[in-house]
């Protein structure tokens, strides 16, 4: 709350609308904040996507939402990226979205074949020709994916995931494959490497696995050297 009030009281004296230097929110010491960092186990991906493809999804929510939530998975996008996506910003030949406007200004994100999958079939069901996940209205999106997504995850027994963990899984996944926190970086759309650096110690894994590898195969080559024949 302090934060929020420090920056609207902030753009009032911009716009002209307080004294310059009125800010009561400043100099006032806020409360440190913990950062939760929740990701997906392997065994919680395969039964989230199971539900996404289940009856009993389409019973608790529109198939815009739940193509919505595939895309997240799929992308590791932010949630206004997805529900404001237009197809304009589409291109499925190249297997990217060109987004004029995101959080850090225009992006391009490449896209998997599932992503690209998903996609493909939401233009062909040819519910709207502005945006990708339609909502109720004709040429208007979907605005709020809360209530389904709180049905879907009860589905899938994941009471205490939130929408952006999708995010940190994409992400997390990805560390534990071995790639750079350069390369995350790039995928998820961040300017600063700290942003990334999150994801620092599950890049990790992969390294220690190589590191295991290298010296058991040392010890396998001064083994074979002791039992040679002299």
């Amino acid at each position: 709350m302090l934060a929020m009030a420090s920056k609207m009281f902030g753009l009032a004296e911009r716009w002209g609308l307080r004294p310059d230097h009125s800010n009561p929110a400043k100099n006032i010491d806020r409360y440190r904040e913990h950062k939760r960092e929740r990701y997906l186990t392997n065994a919680e991906v395969a039964r989230l996507w199971q539900v996404l493809n289940s009856d009993a999804a389409t019973a608790k929510a529109s198939p815009a939402a739940i193509s919505a939530i595939k895309l997240l998975m799929l992308t590791g996008r932010r949630l206004n990226e997805v529900l404001g996506l237009k197809w304009a910003w589409v291109d499925l030949d190249a297997k990217v979205l060109r987004l004029p406007d995101t959080k850090n200004g225009a992006l391009l994100v490449s896209l998997g074949d599932a992503a690209v999958s998903v996609l493909g079939e939401l233009k062909a069901s040819g519910r709207d020709d502005n945006y990708v996940i339609a909502g109720q209205r004709k040429g208007a999106p979907l605005v709020n994916l809360q209530k389904p997504w709180r049905a879907l995850r009860a589905l899938a027994g994941l009471h205490d995931v939130r929408i952006h963990d999708l995010r940190h899984t994409f992400a997390s996944i990805g560390a534990g494959m071995g790639m750079s926190l350069h390369m995350l970086g790039r995928l998820l759309g961040h300017t600063q490497a700290a942003t990334t650096s999150r994801y620092a110690h599950l890049a990790q894994d992969p390294v220690r696995t190589a590191a295991d590898a290298i010296g058991a195969e040392l010890m396998r080559l001064v083994v074979a050297s002791d039992q040679a024949p002299i």
